[in-house]
């Protein structure tokens, strides 16, 4: 069939380019330690950041919300499937993300997907502009694509750039959107700088704090809250299935801007609510992410990721400059970055190999992810693979 050889072809120049994804199983919970594919493994490969997806509160809760609520939703929020469960969630929100914004209110999404695409598709349209970080999230671009908006890219962290575009524009609705943390370089965004275009400019700034929710600011409130912003302008994007150890997303910002998106964000209206089990179960995350525990967990976070920082730089690849829970490697060809993970996986170490077009060609990277569930015997091991690495590559190039 020749529909089927195109694809065929097409799988085969994937290869060639060493840019083919393969999916690998757990067979055991997500953890620093885990069993993959049969074999046991320390793990850097999931966002997992205050090591909570195991936590044995998380656990009993999901139990009890399925016990409450049943296993499934029944239906959209809007028709049927917003449960008790659901509208204590989005309070929770509220409460602990929302010191930004007078009366602030929360919504609640299965995916972080879910809640870029419904944001920008909702808040900017035809006749609007929207503004671009060069390196943000594939669900901020294509959110920015569905919206029918005029994009304008501007280079990444560039605000000299960005304040140009938007004295350039005129266009009545103006959005600017940025991750805080990007997820492949671990840089965080000037935000401080960002709001006050914003605010200079009338225009919305929507920031996609996935992986800085949890880790970053006082009581891991998020980026928003470590930079001490607070404006009406601010509207905030987390996600649930990284920090917080359960799934889902949310948007936090003022009451009105939330009732818009009820009203007008299809991918709100138009699925099914996620389970309420597991907006249970992210309730009780809450709970320890604000409490003492959670302190905890951060600091021990924070040691490891000033140590990860040290050993990289040991390396004679080049790591990037980043003080969070993302620790990139950068390696460059797809074919060495593959190598080297390939034998760091033989060590018993899971740290994936990052390539395009999820980054530029020519920098290919490892992703170390840490967790507050790693050690620093985990970390041992992580600098004794890399070294033995870079020995047996430097032998290699001397022979």
């Amino acid at each position: 069939m020749e529909l089927l050889r195109q694809l065929e072809q097409g799988l085969k120049d994937i290869d060639a380019q060493g840019l083919r994804r393969r999916r690998r199983t757990a067979d055991t919970a997500c953890a620093a330690h885990m069993t993959v594919d049969g074999r046991p493994i320390v793990g850097f490969a999931s966002n997992d950041y205050l090591g909570l997806a195991a936590h044995p509160q998380l656990i009993d809760a999901l139990a009890e919300g399925a016990r409450r609520y049943g296993a499934g939703s029944g239906g959209s929020h809007l028709l049927g499937g917003h449960s008790r469960a659901h509208a204590q969630l989005e309070d929770d929100l509220a409460a602990f993300a929302g010191g930004f914004v007078d009366a602030p209110r929360a919504l609640y999404f299965s995916t972080g997907y879910m809640a870029n695409l419904a944001t920008l598709t909702a808040l900017a349209g035809r006749g609007a502009t929207l503004f671009s970080d060069a390196l943000n999230h594939a669900s901020l671009i294509d959110g920015a694509r569905l919206s029918r908006a005029d994009v304008k890219i501007y280079p990444h962290g560039d605000v000299d750039a960005l304040s140009a575009l938007l004295d350039a524009s005129d266009a009545e609705t103006k959005v600017i959107v940025s991750d805080t943390v990007f997820s492949m370089d671990g840089d965080v965004a000037p935000l401080a700088r960002l709001l006050a275009l914003a605010e200079q400019h009338g225009a919305w700034l929507v920031l996609d704090d996935a992986h800085g929710f949890g880790v970053l600011g006082p009581l891991g409130r998020g980026a928003i809250a470590e930079a001490a912003l607070r404006s009406p302008h601010l509207v905030m994007v987390g996600t649930l299935g990284k920090a917080a150890g359960v799934s889902g997303a949310f948007v936090v910002a003022h009451d009105t801007v939330i009732e818009w998106l009820v009203q007008r964000a299809r991918p709100y209206i138009f699925t099914t609510a996620s389970t309420p089990a597991s907006a249970f179960a992210v309730s009780a995350s809450l709970r320890i992410i604000g409490g003492e525990e959670g302190d905890a967990r951060r600091a021990h976070l924070r040691e490891l990721i000033a140590r990860t920082r040290t050993l990289l730089k040991r390396t004679p690849w080049q790591p990037v400059d980043s003080h969070t829970a993302v620790q990139p490697l950068i390696i460059g060809s797809n074919e060495a970055t593959l190598a080297l993970a390939a034998e760091l996986d033989h060590a018993g170490l899971w740290v994936p190999a990052i390539r395009p077009p999820t980054v530029p060609v020519g920098t290919s990277r490892l992703r170390v992810s840490l967790s507050a569930a790693h050690s620093h015997e985990d970390l041992d091991r992580l600098e004794a693979a890399l070294s033995r690495a870079a020995d047996a590559s430097a032998a290699q190039e001397a022979a």
